[in-house]
C-alpha cells in the first residue's frame, strides 16, 4: 500500500493550512436545478472525513464535484491548490479515487480484471503493466477479502461481494485521496465494520485522506476524525464528532429526536433515537 506522505507533500496547498481538497463557494446542480449555492467545504488532509445528512441534501453531489465528475456552475474545487478541472484526466485519477453509489461492470468481466482497471491511471505508452501493478491489485483484493473470487465473473456475485470488488478497484488505484459514496451499501454488519476499519487503517497507517458519505450515524460518529453535517445543500456543522454532535444537531439535520450518550466501546457519540409519533400510535 501507499507509503505515508510527509506533511509538506501531503498538504499541497499554498496557504499551508493542511487542506488538500477544498470546495470554494461552489454552486452545484443538475440540468438547471441548483442543489447547493455558495457552498464552501474544507477536507482536512490526512483525516478520515465523514459527510452525513438526509437524502437529497447534496452529499453525493459534493463528492461528484470533488471527483471532477461534476463541474460547478460557479466557484471552484481546489486540489493541491489548483482548480481540479485544470488537471489532465489521468493526473487527477492518480490523485483522487472515487467509489460512486452505483457502478456497472462490463458483461462477463472477471473480478481480477475489474480490480486491475484501477491501475489504468498509472499506465502510459512508456509504462505498461509492471510487477508493482500486480502487487497493488493483489494487496487490494486481499484487503477487501475478494482474493478467492478473483476468477469469478463479477455479474455472478452477490451485491455485497460486488461492492467489495469495486472497493478493491478503488484501493488498487492507490491514490492519496479516496472518496467513498455510501461504501457500506449491500454489506452485512460484519463487512461494514471490516470496511470501515480498513478505511481507518488506510488513513492512519498510510496517511491517505479518506472522505466517505455514510447514512449510519453511529458508524459516522465512531470512525470520523472530521464530520460534515449537511442539510438542504449547505453545511450545518463541521468538526470532530465529540465537539459538534448534540441531540439538537441531530434534530436540526434529520428532524429526529434522540439522546446522545458515550459509546461504551470507543467513547464516541452514540445516537439513541426516541420513539416517533408513528411508533406511539401503533
Amino acid at each position: 500500500m501507499r507509503e505515508k506522505h510527509s506533511p509538506d507533500e501531503a498538504s499541497g496547498t499554498e496557504d499551508g493550512k493542511g487542506v488538500r481538497l477544498r470546495a470554494d463557494r461552489v454552486r452545484l446542480g443538475y440540468r438547471g436545478r441548483t442543489i447547493s449555492e455558495d457552498l464552501s467545504v474544507d477536507i482536512p488532509d490526512g483525516a478520515f472525513t465523514v459527510i452525513i445528512g438526509p437524502n437529497a441534501c447534496g452529499k453525493s453531489t459534493l463528492l461528484r464535484a470533488m471527483a471532477r465528475l461534476l463541474t460547478p456552475d460557479a466557484g471552484v474545487i481546489l486540489l493541491d491548490g489548483k482548480a481540479i478541472g485544470t488537471y489532465p484526466a489521468k493526473e487527477a485519477a492518480r490523485r483522487i479515487g472515487l467509489l460512486p453509489q452505483s457502478s456497472t461492470a462490463p458483461d462477463g468481466i472477471r473480478v481480477a480484471d475489474l480490480v486491475a482497471r484501477g491501475r489504468y491511471p498509472h499506465q502510459t505508452l512508456l509504462r505498461q503493466w509492471t510487477d508493482a501493478d500486480a502487487e497493488a491489485v493483489a494487496a487490494a483484493m486481499a484487503a477487501t477479502g475478494v482474493t478467492e473470487l478473483s476468477a469469478r465473473p463479477v455479474d455472478e456475485l452477490s451485491g455485497g461481494q460486488r461492492q467489495r470488488v469495486w472497493i478493491a478497484m478503488v484501493l488498487a488505484q492507490d491514490t492519496p485521496v479516496i472518496l467513498l459514496d455510501e461504501p457500506t451499501t449491500y454489506l452485512d454488519i460484519a463487512h461494514q465494520i471490516h470496511l470501515l476499519d480498513l478505511c481507518r487503517a488506510l488513513n492512519r497507517d498510510s496517511g491517505r485522506t479518506v472522505v466517505a458519505v455514510l447514512h449510519d450515524l453511529n458508524h459516522a460518529f465512531r470512525y470520523a476524525d472530521h464530520l460534515i453535517a449537511m442539510k438542504d445543500g449547505r453545511v450545518v456543522a463541521a468538526g470532530p464528532p465529540k465537539q459538534i454532535v448534540t441531540a439538537e444537531l441531530v434534530h436540526e439535520v434529520f428532524d429526529l429526536g434522540c439522546r446522545i450518550i458515550d459509546d461504551p466501546e470507543t467513547g464516541a457519540p452514540l445516537v439513541i433515537p426516541l420513539a416517533t409519533d408513528a411508533a406511539r400510535i401503533s
